[in-house]
């Protein structure tokens, strides 16, 4: 009882008005920290920019301004200059004019920059907090990230105190002795909404999907499309969040039972993160909520932290990449547009994770679609987030490209394959200028605006083989050539009715850069997307004055007498039938039994003629087989 009457009697004889806060804590030439993001101690702001005319040279120090800050800073010209560590809507014009400065620097470094050794050590801190709880601590609510280390560093902190903030557990509290004024007042916290239901994020996030697996810890970083993916994961199992940012699009995926953070190897059974950005919902879900827990960027971003989850999936968004894996995500050009935030440390930790996995979200286009963000060379001024070294995946509307382990040549291939189909031909020709790609490579024609995804599957066969099956790519050249060479040579002749010893890239990649629409190639695949196997290559190539299409498969010897070739064949006649095909023809030789057979279970009536040895063989669609029923 005599240390809860301590406490609040501490307390009342802090509790001052705005005013006289500001007052106190402010003079001349001070450096002054203003809470970030949807935290922002709004009533606490305005009252300092009501009085900041009486003050000379004050440097303010903020992460993302949301609220209150003014987005035109020539009246406080000699007052204050902020410096910002990520620029949004608000700041963002004000710093390409000069107003304002932008310091880029990793999420996890910038607790480093408040100590009194450090490049700008704090004079002041307004936060805003929860109202004190029955031992006298405040919560930092709804952000933690850089509050606390930079309350913690301030000469004088000054606290907001808000009924409306939620009181969250983790690393999150300050008790009433540590905070040096406090401001009552109640007002509506901001709220951050992302509105990304297009046809391009739907795709985005289709993909990313894929590559999200079972029991993953997931990051995602700023941004509206890679919010957006994040409601692609409701169909995942037991996932787990570890992210400097927790959105309503995380929410969503605790209460579907998504993300139970069951298979974390800390924090289990945990939703941690840094700071929210959301809606008053979200903030009601984690008041007191002890399934999440918020910490501090240096905790939440330090890079060996995050390695501790296995299959670590860091999910952030570019602006920009070029052909060779560099990526640009704060600037377009010399005009700064956001910040490094938690990318870095993201990607650097999820490196070091076993199983774990970078993702680089980027459009194919600029909002407009009139220019490709996928470039031969980033644009004149644009900073590099990211080294081509350390970028693995990329994901665009139009696939996936994994540059992990990958040369120049082909990470140029895979990522203009990524690019909007009308950039192509000039991404390829200025790759062939840079000497990236062989100079006769060629593209497949667009016949259709995106890459036909709706014929990927998965079959499982005997012995608990799950084989991915999907049309082929222009980047697996060498995975065919791979696939070709592993053929016995008795299966080279079956297959090309010639005793073939080499696949060179001219034949090759006319087999994998088609048109999808006069000719299709199925391949089953084992292994990580860009990293695949090739083991079943299924092919037709459409005779347009017969409508009919000469059709051929093989699987490698070791998958052989499991049913690939059966499901390859029928899934040919499925694709081809839904394009209007009237039907398959094939060349077989008498001798390969294994193929015939095939065919003669397909389900139609199987015409053939033989001569010299082979077999020609043609069905219709129109004539299935008929099946005797025996009793």
């Amino acid at each position: 009882m005599v240390l809860d009457a301590a406490w609040k009697k501490l307390y009342k004889e802090r509790l001052v008005t705005a005013e006289e806060a500001v007052r106190k804590a402010l003079r001349d030439g001070c450096r002054v920290y203003l809470g970030p993001g949807c935290a922002e101690p709004q009533f606490l702001v305005r009252c300092l920019f009501e009085q900041i005319r009486n003050y000379r040279d004050v440097e303010i120090i903020q992460n993302l301004s949301m609220g209150a800050v003014p987005r035109d800073w020539r009246n406080f010209n000699g007052h204050c200059r902020l410096k910002t560590f990520f620029v949004g809507p608000a700041t963002r014009e004000a710093v390409n004019l000069g107003q304002v400065d932008y310091i880029p620097a990793y999420y996890s470094a910038i607790p480093q920059f408040f100590q009194e050794s450090g490049p700008f050590p704090l004079d002041v801190c307004f936060i805003q907090v929860s109202p004190p709880d029955d031992h006298g601590y405040c919560s930092l609510g709804i952000s933690v990230e850089i509050n606390k280390a930079a309350a913690e560093h301030a000469k004088v902190v000054v606290a907001q105190v808000n009924e409306k903030m939620p009181r969250t557990l983790g690393d999150t509290f300050f008790h009433v002795s540590q905070i040096d004024y406090f401001v009552e007042h109640t007002e509506d916290l901001l709220e951050a909404t992302f509105y990304e239901r297009s046809a391009i994020s739907e795709r985005i996030g289709q993909y990313v999907s894929r590559l999200v697996d079972d029991g993953a810890t997931i990051q995602t970083g700023i941004g509206r499309i890679a919010n957006s993916v994040v409601r692609h994961l409701e169909e995942k199992r037991d996932l787990g969040l570890h992210s400097d940012m927790f959105t309503d699009a995380h929410r969503e995926l605790i209460e579907k039972g998504v993300l139970t953070g069951a298979k974390k190897a800390i924090h289990r059974k945990k939703a941690v993160a840094s700071f929210c950005l959301g809606t008053r919902e979200l903030y009601r879900f984690v008041h007191d909520n002890p399934e999440v827990e918020f910490y501090g960027t240096e905790y939440i971003n330090n890079t060996e932290v995050i390695s501790q989850h296995d299959r670590m999936v860091a999910i952030n968004s570019a602006l920009e990449i070029d052909i060779t894996g560099q990526v640009c995500a704060d600037s377009i050009g010399h005009k700064v547009y956001s910040g490094i935030g938690g990318y870095i440390d993201f990607m650097l930790g999820s490196a070091m994770s076993k199983g774990g996995k970078s993702i680089i979200l980027v459009p194919s286009t600029s909002p407009d679609g009139k220019k490709s963000r996928i470039v031969a060379h980033l644009t004149g001024g644009a900073g590099v987030a990211s080294p081509r070294s350390s970028v693995r995946y990329v994901v665009s509307e139009f696939g996936v490209a994994n540059l992990f382990g990958k040369a120049i040549r082909e990470r140029a291939l895979a990522l203009i394959t990524l690019a909007h189909p009308r950039f192509r031909e000039r991404l390829l020709n200025q790759a062939k200028k840079l000497r990236y790609v062989y100079q006769d490579q060629i593209l497949p024609p667009v016949y259709e605006p995106l890459y036909p995804g709706q014929w990927e599957t998965y079959q499982i066969f005997p012995g608990e083989l799950k084989v991915f099956f999907r049309p082929i790519k222009p980047t697996d050249e060498r995975a065919l050539q791979e696939f070709f060479y592993s053929l016995p040579d008795q299966d080279i002749y079956y297959r090309f009715l010639s005793a073939m010893k080499v696949f060179p890239h001219r034949n090759t990649q006319a087999m994998c850069n088609i048109d999808y629409e006069h000719e299709m190639a199925i391949v089953g695949v084992l292994g990580d997307i860009g990293n695949e196997k090739i083991i079943a290559l299924g092919r037709y190539i459409l005779d347009q004055k017969t409508n009919m299409a000469e059709v051929d498969f093989a699987v490698r010897a070791e998958y052989q007498k499991r049913g690939i070739g059966t499901f390859l064949l029928h899934y040919l006649c499925e694709i081809a039938k839904s394009k209007g095909i009237k039907g398959f023809c094939a060349y077989v030789l008498a001798s390969n039994r294994k193929m015939l057979s095939v065919f003669h279970k397909v389900g139609y009536v199987i015409h053939s003629h033989l001569e010299e040895g082979v077999y020609e063989i043609w069905f219709r669609f129109d004539e299935p087989a008929q099946v005797c029923l025996t009793e």
